[in-house]
């Protein structure tokens, strides 16, 4: 046998000779396979890092559980659900009128996506630029970053795109930034005429809080939940990342006054400790289905491990007050970086919330991506160096764009330690634009 893997990933540090190789991880620490310890810098997945006891013990106990298809009630759910409602949104049932459980993030978006178009009869959906939903279904055709959204690229043919099969309408994306290279966002009266005519006809309109490095404020948020009401179209808070304090609340949407027609979550919802996904129907919405079978069965949403890990999870927030704990990092992140940030040229842009920030360089735009290349572009060159001094970043498998999303179970002098790390890496980054800078004369 060839001794070439036939593993098919998606590199997120693209254009490298050797990919990193995990072996095992704990804590918030992955153990690479020649025994190299790092900080896992950027894991949405993993809110409670590692082994975590409690997840562990969970997923073991549930192993005793019977396997009870999406089609059969099963009280345990239920449970799961009025936890949810209790911890996550502190008792208001409003937001909660109903809850369909995924296999992940994508599903739960697409299922949502899918539910608009049949409560309103309609059929456009509305997105903002540079946003990632999924990449199956419906909210495949909601991702907009082109290097996310199913296609191939090289570097002969450069980008050949996967089909889109709906009609997605773009709103323009908020471009302020919390501690460089922030531009003006659109004007609020202009943003809502905008919406307002893309939403005529649409059956939802889709709000991420992280997706491409976009952090938008309560402002936009509110401006394009108003078109929405205004219009008729629903509007789907994507919590995938953002849901269970990513940010330093609960959820994304909370910045703002206005409050969802639907919730989607994923990532983080088990912990990590299985794979996970939801539909949050606000009450009003779920009013809708009253006299209505709303028909989408699968084998295995909401399996006994998923369900287990969601409450151990649950707990584990309430217990250790994970919530406030990623709030007061914020602060440190947010100093921090913009130390970096003053420290280093080829930086040109950083803004974040919480533990999920983003960090871009001198270079191409994101609009120009590339991923089967010869030699690894400019940030997963410094990711490389990240590596090496200690810490596992991320790239999304962009050139010129870094994120950091370490598990919400990270203490402060980790923290510095990966910001360390990341602050050694961009040291590459400084020496690319030196060079560039001289080959211009």
């Amino acid at each position: 046998m060839s001794g070439k893997s036939k593993l098919l990933i998606s590199d997120f540090n693209v254009g490298r000779s050797n990919g990193v190789q995990i072996e095992t991880g704990e804590g918030v620490h992955f153990v690479l396979t020649d025994g190299t310890r790092v900080i896992d810098g950027s894991n949405t997945g993993g809110s409670l890092g590692h082994r975590h006891p409690d997840m562990v013990a969970a997923v073991k106990e549930a192993a005793d559980e019977p396997v009870v298809n999406d089609g059969w009630y099963w009280p345990a759910r239920q449970a799961a659900i009025d936890e949810l409602i209790e911890t996550a949104f502190g008792g208001d049932s409003s937001l909660v009128g109903a809850v369909r459980f995924a296999l992940s993030g994508g599903e739960a978006n697409d299922l949502a996506l899918s539910l608009a178009q049949a409560l309103t009869g309609r059929a456009a959906l509305v997105t903002r630029e540079r946003a990632y939903h999924g990449i199956c279904g419906l909210a495949r055709e909601m991702t907009v970053q082109p290097h996310w959204h199913g296609g191939l690229s090289s570097t002969e043919g450069g980008i050949r795109p996967a089909a889109r099969l709906a009609d997605v309408r773009q709103l323009p994306m908020p471009r302020g930034a919390r501690i460089k290279g922030g531009e003006a966002n659109p004007a609020p009266h202009e943003l809502r005429a905008e919406a307002v005519g893309m939403m005529q006809d649409s059956a939802a309109v889709i709000v991420d809080y992280t997706q491409g490095g976009i952090y938008h404020s309560a402002e936009y948020q509110d401006t394009v939940a108003a078109a929405a009401k205004e219009t008729g179209t629903l509007w789907i808070a994507d919590e995938v990342v953002t849901g269970f304090g990513r940010t330093g609340s609960w959820f994304g949407f909370e910045g703002g006054e206005t409050r969802p027609d639907i919730i989607t979550l994923g990532k983080p919802l088990a912990g990590g400790a299985s794979p996970a996904g939801a539909v949050v129907l606000s009450e009003r919405v779920a009013a809708m289905l009253d006299h209505e079978r709303w028909q989408t069965f699968s084998t295995f949403r909401g399996h006994p491990v998923m369900i287990a890990a969601m409450r151990a999870h649950l707990r584990v927030h309430a217990r250790e007050g994970l919530v406030d704990h990623v709030r007061e990092l914020d602060a440190v992140f947010e100093r921090g970086l913009a130390e970096i940030a003053a420290r280093h040229p080829s930086v040109t842009r950083v803004d974040g919330r919480g533990i999920h920030w983003t960090v871009e360089l001198e270079g191409p735009d994101w609009r120009d991506w590339r991923a089967d290349v010869s030699d690894a572009p400019l940030a997963s060159r410094v990711a490389n160096r990240a590596m090496e001094a200690g810490a596992l970043i991320g790239t999304s498998g962009e050139e010129t764009s870094l994120f950091l999303a370490p598990p919400y179970i990270i203490q402060e002098p980790e923290v510095r330690q990966l910001l360390e790390a990341l602050d050694q890496g961009l040291v590459i980054a400084d020496e690319e634009l030196e060079r560039s800078a001289v080959a211009r004369g």
